[in-house]
């Protein structure tokens, strides 16, 4: 499976849990709409840690959408390559697999 079908795997699993918990679903949506808008951070920026952390937590469907929405804000490969280098050195080898993965993704979904 390429990252692409991952990618759309993971938004029909979202919907499907949306519909089951839609109250729930609403209050975690507006809770990112909250954080990702506010602060002193930029979009990108935030996008890049959330993207470090799904590497840490090993969230495979994590990785594709926080991926697909750093290519979307226009960060470079070399920016994200740098998230997975503190990834690396925070998680250690865990991470460096999921490091790969994200970069494989990066690189797919960018084409």
């Amino acid at each position: 499976m390429n990252w692409q079908d991952k990618l759309s795997d993971t938004r029909n699993n979202l919907r499907n849990l949306n519909a089951a918990i839609p109250d729930t679903a609403r209050a975690f949506g507006a809770l990112g709409k909250t954080v990702k808008e506010g602060g002193s951070l930029d979009y990108k920026t935030k996008e890049l840690i959330a993207l470090g952390m799904s590497i840490a937590a090993r969230c495979e469907p994590c990785i594709t959408l926080h991926t697909e929405a750093l290519i979307n804000a226009g960060a470079s490969r070399e920016e994200v390559s740098d998230v997975l280098a503190m990834a690396i050195q925070m998680g250690g080898g865990p991470s460096m697999m999921y490091a790969a993965k994200a970069l494989e993704c990066f690189d797919e979904l960018s084409v």
